[in-house]
């Protein structure tokens, strides 16, 4: 890499401060150009930041960070301007004009990760940093940043390079003064590998929900109550409520705090037979997001003497009877029955009462909890590495089945170990990388 880039760290608008970065050869130019001589490396300076024709831009902090002790692995520095968006254009202006380049979206942490400085995992970290929402999200982005997949990686790497070590003894040395059972050897070390990756996969999914949010359903017939509870749940109107049944027609989404994790509520269409067209699609969109979801919650009109319609429910999923308050009809009789037999909790409660909502939301932080929290962070916290373990899982599982064809099951074992390179970035295809970074915001 030999331009330098430059770019605001700091979101745009008027603020107190702005930070401005730049990074590569020429940014110790830069900042001779600008503020007239390079401070001390790692140590703020209070100077006057002239543009090209001597006029001043602004008084400001100037930062040196010589390379490799940098962010980015390159000579780098910052530029703590007043945050006023006249201020910032002309800094930017100014260092457009010396020749540098506006910095693409992740460009930063793409020049620490091509410099040694992270890891993909680590640079996904600084991402997940970035975006955290939640008390649990910034504790797994900071367990991933501090190289937590990283380590583990390393650890499961050495396993699979002892293991890969015992077959092609096996293998290449036939003659030689190798013990007989080298080749069985492997096979606790990859029976405890295969184990480890295992637990990692399943957690996957953990991870994923704390990043994305732990997603629930409000399911149930038409007039159940459904946009009414989201309404309550989420503390303002965020769904239409009418006495027309089928006014919901499409999913209605609302980011929630439970218990210090993100989650996501949906309000979908109500469940019935229909030929309206556009009614239709929103029922079978209503049944698509409600599969996919953490949690369903099945909401019935405790009131209706109609059949229960019964959506796809799972074990732990929640039967709420609405309109409690209400004389019951023949449905809350259906609903209990379907939902003893389901397994599946149920709580009364009328929509209209705080203090029901509020026992209604200390059920869902309860679920939350149970499903997200743990001993230990997620190791792995993305699909792409859900993937990436369970094509090296795969291949270990058939390294154990290959004991009388030892160079296959050497093979397996060298693929595992690439996919396992996979998740830190030591072997990944150019499009790869493109595709991590490009989620970055410019200036990171």
């Amino acid at each position: 890499m030999t331009d330098t880039i430059f770019a605001p760290a700091t979101a745009a608008g008027r603020s107190a401060v702005a930070v401005v970065r730049l990074s590569g050869p020429g940014a110790g130019a830069a900042v001779k150009a600008l503020a007239g001589k390079l401070p001390r490396p790692r140590e703020a300076t209070l100077r006057v930041l002239r543009d090209g024709q001597g006029r001043a831009i602004d008084q400001a902090l100037v930062l040196w960070f010589e390379g490799p002790s940098s962010y980015t692995g390159e000579d780098a520095a910052e530029f703590h301007v007043h945050g006023g968006p006249a201020v910032v254009a002309g800094l930017l202006e100014a260092l457009a004009d010396l020749r540098l380049r506006l910095a693409e979206p992740g460009e930063f942490t793409r020049r620490a990760f091509e410099n040694g400085k992270l890891d993909l995992a680590q640079a996904e970290g600084v991402a997940d940093l970035i975006e955290a929402e939640t008390e649990a999200q910034r504790r797994q982005a900071l367990d991933q940043l501090g190289g937590a997949l990283g380590q583990a990686q390393t650890r499961w790497r050495e396993g699979l390079i002892e293991a890969l070590a015992m077959f092609e003894a096996a293998v290449d040395f036939p003659d030689e003064e190798v013990p007989a059972d080298v080749a069985a050897r492997a096979r606790p070390v990859l029976a405890s590998l295969i184990g480890e990756l295992e637990h990692a996969v399943a957690d996957v999914k953990r991870g994923e929900r704390v990043r994305e949010g732990f997603r629930i359903a409000l399911v149930g017939a038409p007039n159940a109550g459904k946009s009414t509870i989201l309404n309550a749940l989420a503390g303002r109107e965020a769904a239409i409520v009418t006495a027309t049944p089928g006014t919901t027609r499409d999913v209605i989404e609302v980011p929630m705090r439970l218990a210090g994790y993100k989650a996501l509520l949906a309000d979908t269409a109500g469940l019935r037979d229909t030929r309206d067209e556009i009614e239709a699609e929103g029922v079978r969109r209503a049944r698509a997001w409600a599969n996919d979801a953490d949690l369903r919650i099945w909401v019935v009109d405790g009131a209706s003497d109609a059949a229960a319609t019964v959506p796809t429910l799972h074990p732990h999923d929640l039967c709420l009877i609405n309109k409690a308050d209400l004389v019951q009809g023949a449905e809350t009789g259906h609903a209990l029955v379907e939902a003893r037999a389901l397994n599946v909790e149920v709580i009364r409660l009328s929509a209209w009462k705080p203090d029901d909502i509020s026992a209604l939301l200390m059920a869902l932080e309860h679920r939350v909890v149970d499903a997200l929290a743990g001993a230990e962070l997620p190791t792995a916290t993305r699909l792409r590495h859900r993937e990436l373990l369970s094509e090296a899982l795969e291949r270990l599982n058939r390294a154990l089945l290959l004991e009388d064809d030892l160079e296959l099951a050497a093979e397996d074992v060298r693929l595992a170990g690439r996919a396992l390179d996979r998740i830190t970035g030591r072997i990944d295809p150019e499009d790869v990388l493109d595709r991590v970074f490009s989620s970055f915001c410019i200036g990171k």
